[in-house]
């Protein structure tokens, strides 16, 4: 009697966990798919982190300043599981992975401000980030906050650098 009531013990904490896991891995794949494909309809815009403007075009609408803000959480399996990765020691690539997702979906929400707003290209894109709730002893949620600004320019259309094998 006493394995059925440990083995229902087990199965009520780890069901949650199991469920936890697929749900927060799929939401996670998910976004992870929705930045690929954004990423690849903006890649003809021109990005640089230069102050000047790279091959500017004469004419058409003023330089704008454009910002974007972005918050992303961990979800609660892999914070718990991060939470003995740190007490054991090691990288705990889940706070990683938030933070890449946080910094390239604010790169993107300026690319495609700049785009909504008939620019082609963007200088000076600047990345911040900060971590805005996993370093609290009553929260190790790891939260990290992303601020990404730009400016965005009409740059000239220039064709693509031909490549040669000879050097």
């Amino acid at each position: 009697m006493e394995a059925c009531g440990l083995i229902c013990s087990l199965l009520l904490i780890l069901i949650p966990l199991a469920m936890a896991l697929l749900v927060g891995s799929w939401i996670e794949h998910r976004h992870l798919r929705s930045i690929e494909q954004r990423e690849a309809a903006l890649a003809p815009m021109l990005v640089s982190d230069l102050g000047s403007y790279p091959y500017s075009a004469s004419g058409g609408p003023p330089p704008q300043m454009i910002a974007a803000e972005v918050v992303i959480a961990c979800d609660y399996f892999k914070a718990f599981l991060a939470s003995w990765k740190l007490l054991f020691g090691g990288r705990v690539g889940s706070y990683q992975r938030v933070v890449d997702r946080a910094r390239r979906e604010a790169a993107l929400r300026v690319l495609e401000q700049a785009r909504a707003l008939g620019y082609n290209a963007v200088c000076n894109l600047r990345i911040e980030s900060a971590d805005v709730g996993g370093n609290t002893q009553q929260s190790r949620m790891p939260i990290s906050a992303v601020i990404a600004f730009g400016t965005a320019y009409m740059a000239q259309e220039t064709p693509a650098p031909s490549r040669s094998l000879v050097g």
